[in-house]
């Protein structure tokens, strides 16, 4: 059985993460366990990486590195080993280069671009970007399989992640201006959204990286 790896680093919403997930494994029937874990360790070998993430990006980037040994071992499954790997919502945000929330904070540079606040046009369109939104320009990509503009997803954000290759960018969505709502390169992907969140669709998308072999 495949291990999938919740990693607990303080700034995620956990356990509804982990619920979605192994309901996700369930409906796959049961090929993957999920391993609620801050162990180097173990994050090194197991064979899928959920980075969770909730609140500033600064302060999820600094309980990342204050946990010695985790980000080194992310780097070893995901870019030695192939691992796939999800981020979800701050957990996205941090594969950037840098985030500018409260100041400039370095991110972890595994998709280039930066993460800076969304400024709706339209005084109807509040920031924090609450609740749910329609998906445009899904790309074809395994994480998305079986998911299709006009779906619907559950965001809460007020930052975005703005991609300097615009491929890099699988999904976007509008919130008085359009903002990237997914990236993915290589086997490294991430969501704006919180697919634990989204019922239907964000299970089928949990399913999805779960069978994902890059």
């Amino acid at each position: 059985m495949l291990t999938a790896a919740l990693i607990d680093y303080g700034s995620g919403n956990l356990a509804s993460a982990a619920k979605a997930l192994a309901e996700a494994a369930r409906r796959a029937g049961d090929r993957a366990r999920v391993l609620v874990t801050d162990k180097p360790e173990e994050i090194a070998v197991a064979d899928h990486i959920v980075l969770p993430g909730v609140g500033a990006f600064g302060h999820c980037m600094e309980q990342l590195q204050s946990r010695p040994g985790l980000i080194e071992a992310m780097d070893e499954a995901v870019h030695k080993r192939g691992v796939p790997f999800l981020g979800v919502c701050v957990g996205m945000q941090l594969l950037a280069e840098r985030g500018l929330e409260h100041g400039e904070t370095p991110g972890l540079s595994w998709i280039g671009g930066e993460v800076r606040r969304i400024e709706p046009s339209g005084r109807e369109f509040k920031v924090p970007h609450m609740g749910w939104n329609a998906l445009t320009d899904v790309a074809a990509h395994p994480v998305f399989e079986g998911i299709a503009d006009g779906d619907h997803m559950y965001f809460t954000h007020s930052f975005a992640f703005f991609p300097k290759d615009s491929a890099t960018a699988v999904a976007r969505a509008d919130h008085g201006g359009v903002f990237t709502a997914a990236v993915a390169k290589d086997n490294v992907a991430g969501v704006q959204f919180h697919p634990e969140k989204s019922q239907a669709a964000g299970l089928k998308l949990l399913g999805n990286f779960l069978e994902w072999r890059p």
